[in-house]
């Protein structure tokens, strides 16, 4: 394979609009090539059907395509965060206008979904206590924007006080 695979994400008219936004919100991130077309064939001044772009150096397409196919939760973009900065961020900038979910899960405002994870969840959830990755994961269940100092607070507060009953 010459070319990594490349989500595809269908628009009904506003793909230049978002394909702009998601550029401005992740680093490494460019536009690569725009495509417009009229009926006779390529066109400068024609509308937008098809963009070839990369997010944080993953590559994407947008396409316009016509509301024929809505965006749903059953796809979503997960994005790996270091602490509680970039989860922020990204949490805010990408609810503005959109619509916050449960776990860390939105929906930004083009009907996109996303996963905003801070890295640190995945070593709590599969902590070898079981116990103990299963009160991570009961908090992490109850929260929207997911904060790491509450799910860390809650492992090890937890484990402390299940410790000092065993005593």
């Amino acid at each position: 394979m010459t070319r990594p695979i490349a989500p595809c994400l269908w628009f009904d008219g506003n793909a230049e609009e978002a394909v702009a936004y998601y550029v401005s919100v992740f680093e490494d991130s460019e536009i690569l090539h725009v495509d417009r077309f009229s009926d006779v064939g390529p066109d400068p001044a024609a509308p937008v059907v098809f963009i070839e772009f990369r997010i944080n150096g993953q590559p994407f397409q947008a396409v316009n395509g016509g509301p024929q196919f809505p965006f749903t939760e059953a796809v979503s973009f997960a994005i790996a965060c270091a602490d509680q900065d970039e989860v922020d961020r990204y949490w805010n900038t990408l609810t503005r206008g959109g619509e916050p979910g449960q776990c860390g899960w939105l929906k930004d405002k083009f009907g996109v979904s996303w996963q905003v994870v801070p890295r640190v969840l995945t070593d709590l959830l599969r902590d070898p206590d079981r116990e103990r990755a299963g009160r991570v994961m009961r908090r992490m269940l109850r929260m929207t924007k997911l904060d790491i100092a509450e799910l860390q607070a809650a492992s090890e507060r937890e484990s402390r006080q299940t410790a000092e009953a065993r005593r």
